[in-house]
């Protein structure tokens, strides 16, 4: 090994090598630049405890664990594969001769899983385990169970810039805490003097100013590959000095732009290159002197309210700035721009959330199962999974068939993770059925593990993941607007075949071939039904782009898509926002489809309910997926007390007057309420608050049993109300009501009067003549209730309203007599009231 100057964790590697000949466990601590990723797992290669065994050492991204081993054989002096390779996903370079191997946390996982014992390993070394994803913090949980368990010579250590190494420490029962003082070289720190408006134009003006004021090369900090792109774009638009090259750097890139842009300038060129926060930890970047941050990051955060995770920009927190700020002064004194002012950064969180807590749990809920354990509190965590979002996780898994009601792991929940995929994905792939379906469905998730292969323009953008799937296979060229992105879709190909090549692999050696997983015709939707059987989506009425899925959340679609008049559709890839979700990737299914696949999911219940456009009574059977209607069908025999439950309901809606009123029988109503308004107790019980609200309210009780047959608002004619209110009364009371309140009144002339109530009060209309003789106004109820007199003249019009006729007679008629007298000088009009004879014709006979 051959090295200019010492690094910083060079002064404590004797300290360390001291405690771990002593203890199993450490926690390391140093600064960004101190050399630890690099340095530490050589200096343990040769260690006793070693003993000729592997060391593996964690690293959170696939470019960093690339770059790290290739640094680590080249100061050996060796190819990198020899004493020192790497292990990830689709990609290794190991030999028998290895001893210390690189990974991604994936792929501990799996070796854990595959051998609890880490048969071979001495060593596991948690590089920046700071970041906390999600992985580490299982890695880390389940080395600690062998440990304790099994293997206690196993040795551990963390290692990290900026996490509580005295917490973590503690936690790990009082490992040794190793710590490597200072930074290398001074980086000065210029903050914004107002939050800019635009941070990508901010970003490009500050590219420009610092290449005219500083030398060096330059990593930019953005949140993901769009903003890469866009500011890309606003540098190289203002032009730039022929010497100096804009390269992207992203976790997604393929491995030789990547090299690309972590390589060494050469021949007095200059680099800026725009990254994500794949570049805060582990990498070095040859000949940074500049960072510019601009303060944001791209985390997924997963919602157990809607089983579904979104991505959203955030700040990033104080130590992820510190980490950024660091990769100036790696080599040289340098300089750190912040988007941010100095006031905002107090408001900065001071560590970035651990993966736990935010994310989609059912990949983590899977391998415990795996590991034998149901209940996480059975492992020892930093941070514990959240019950709501770990109580989801397994809801989802037993609905996928990977555990059973009791918890535990099915022989589909381990054929499901031995494909190191999402559980969804990973169902689909292995429920997918004969060799074509599956070949489909391998294509189908290594289109979704991967980025988007097709490149859109700007509203041109096709959600269509069948589209893609042709793309793939070489079926058919792009639309126009897109392009192809050709990393993503070699890695798609690879990705597809090596789970092909597993299914091979697990047949039996007289099974016939298998297909291509790149040259099948199966429907998409009908495979993505097995994995997002609750995304699966209907349209909305008639309307374009607007869908609700089966776990009642809102999607949409550009009303230029081509699936947006799609009838239904099976959502993949979701942003799912606070109210619609916008969809990025689907298929389009069909009816047929649905059922054959979600068959155990639907449910069938019947649909009666009250239908406002028709004003009828709606009788319909339903099957239902989650919130979904997928199809309803008329009901042929539906059950009676729901079709007057929603009659009921309908008549509400109406309201009391849809009912076939007529005035006998309001007349009724309001004899009713004024005996009940009297207080007056009857023997057989109070009488009943037959109001319209009371009325309304009840229906259920007086109403119901008069509606058999009854379905639709003009069927009211048919319904005898008379007769369904008059039950409210018992015999006693209905013959109260006639002695009491009588319907008529018999008047001196022999008339009998109908009697109106529905002022409240009884009010008799009844021409003058015909009550002659009569001394007073007559009394009902027992002489409670006194009659109102409604004096009509001859023509029928009202001369006289009173409640008092003997006042009537003494102090007004003989007015009205006058003025009778000229307009009906035929009729009959005494003197004396009292003793005249009453008379319905125009004089006595």
């Amino acid at each position: 090994m051959t090295r200019t100057a010492p690094l910083p964790i060079e002064a404590v590697l004797p300290a360390l090598r001291a405690a771990l000949r002593e203890r199993n466990r450490a926690v390391v601590q140093a600064p960004p630049g101190a050399g630890k990723s690099t340095l530490l797992p050589l200096a343990l290669i040769d260690e006793p405890w070693l003993a000729g065994r592997r060391l593996i050492m964690l690293e959170p991204r696939r470019l960093a664990a690339r770059a790290v081993s290739r640094w680590m054989a080249h100061l050996l002096g060796e190819p990198l594969g020899r004493r020192v390779g790497y292990r990830i996903r689709l990609d290794s370079c190991v030999s028998p001769a290895t001893r210390i191997e690189v990974v991604t946390e994936g792929i501990l996982t799996r070796m854990l899983q595959d051998d609890p014992t880490l048969d071979g390993v001495g060593g596991v070394i948690f590089d920046e385990f700071h970041e906390r994803s999600l992985q580490a913090d299982l890695g880390l949980a389940l080395c600690l169970d062998t440990q304790q368990q099994l293997r206690p010579d196993l040795r551990l250590v963390l290692m990290s810039a900026t996490l509580d190494a005295v917490a973590l420490a503690a936690f790990l029962g009082g490992a040794p805490l190793i710590t490597a003082e200072g930074r290398r070289f001074h980086v000065d720190t210029i903050h914004a003097d107002r939050p800019p408006p635009h941070v990508e134009t901010a970003v490009a003006a500050t590219v420009r100013r610092a290449l005219r004021e500083h030398d060096g090369d330059m990593l930019v900090f953005l949140p993901g590959q769009a903003e890469i792109r866009r500011v890309q774009g606003l540098i190289e638009d203002a032009g730039l000095d022929p010497q100096t090259r804009v390269l992207p750097l992203y976790g997604e890139l393929p491995a030789e732009r990547q090299e690309e842009a972590i390589a060494p300038s050469s021949g007095g060129s200059r680099k800026v290159v725009l990254a994500t926060s794949i570049a805060e930890t582990s990498l070095t970047i040859e000949g940074v002197r500049i960072v510019i941050d601009s303060g944001l990051a791209r985390r997924s955060r997963f919602d157990p309210g809607t089983g579904m995770s979104r991505l959203t920009t955030t700040r990033v927190s104080r130590a992820a700035a510190d980490q950024r700020r660091g990769r100036a002064g790696r080599i040289a004194d340098g300089v750190c721009y912040r988007m941010w002012t100095a006031a905002m950064e107090e408001r900065l969180i001071g560590q970035t959330p651990p993966e736990i807590v935010e994310a989609d749990l059912a990949p983590l809920a899977l391998e415990l199962a795996a590991w034998g354990i149901g209940d996480p509190g059975e492992l020892r965590w930093i941070d514990p999974p959240p019950a709501a979002s770990y109580a989801q996780a397994r809801d989802l898994l037993q609905a996928l068939g990977a555990l059973d009601t009791a918890g535990r792991i099915t022989t589909h929940g381990r054929a499901m993770i031995r494909l190191g995929l999402h559980p969804r994905l990973a169902h689909m792939i292995a429920a997918a059925g004969d060799e074509d379906s599956h070949a489909a469905a391998c294509a189908l998730a290594a289109l979704l593990s991967e980025r988007d292969l097709l490149r859109f323009q700007p509203r041109l953008r096709q959600a269509d993941i069948g589209l893609r799937l042709a793309v793939l296979r070489g079926e058919r060229q792009p639309p126009v607007g897109a392009e192809i992105d050709r990393g993503a879709r070699d890695r798609a190909r690879l990705l597809a075949r090596s789970w092909q090549g597993q299914r091979r692999d697990d047949r039996p050696q007289s099974a016939p071939p298998a297909a291509d997983p790149l040259a099948d015709d199966h429907t998409a939707g009908a495979l993505l039904a097995l994995a997002y059987p609750d995304r699966i989506a209907r349209r909305r009425g008639d309307e374009r782009g607007r869908f609700l899925l089966a776990n009642g959340r809102g999607a949409t679609l550009p009303d230029t898509d081509t699936l947006a008049g799609a009838n239904f559709l099976v959502v993949a890839d979701l942003d799912g926002g606070d109210r619609d979700g916008r969809i990025r990737l689907a298929a389009p299914i069909d009816r047929t489809a649905i059922e054959a696949r979600c068959a155990d999911r639907l449910v069938e219940r019947p649909q009666v309910g009250w239908d406002a456009r028709t004003q009828s009574v709606l009788m319909r059977r339903q099957w239902l997926l989650g919130e979904l209607v997928i199809d309803e069908r008329p009901m042929d025999r539906p059950d009676a007390a729901l079709v007057c439950r929603a009659m009921i309901d309908g008549l509400r809606a109406l309201g009391i007057d849809a009912l076939p009123w007529d005035a006998a029988t309001r007349n009724w109503q309001a004899r009713v309420l004024l005996l009940r308004g009297l207080g007056t107790a009857d023997p057989d019980g109070n009488w009943p608050d037959v109001s319209d609200t009371a009325l309304l309210a009840s229906m259920e009780d007086w109403l119901g049993p008069w509606l058999d047959g009854i379905s639709r608002r003009d069927h009211l004619a048919r319904l005898d109300l008379r007769s369904a209110l008059a039950a409210l009364l018992t015999h006693r009371q209905r013959q109260r009501l006639d002695e009491w309140l009588p319907t008529h009144f018999t008047v001196p002339s022999g008339s009998r009067i109908a009697l109106d109530y529905t002022s409240g009060r009884p009010v008799l209309a009844v021409r003058l003549q015909e009550v002659f003789g009569l001394a007073d106004s007559p009394r009902l109820a027992g002489g409670r209730v006194p009659v109102t007199m409604e004096l009509l003249s001859p023509a029928g019009r009202p001369v006289q309203v009173t409640g008092d006729l003997a006042g009537f007679w003494s102090r007004s008629y003989h007015d009205v007599r006058k003025e009778m007298k000229g307009r009906y000088p035929k009729h009959y009009w005494p003197e004396d009231p009292y003793t005249a004879i009453a008379t319905r014709r125009t004089r006595p006979s």
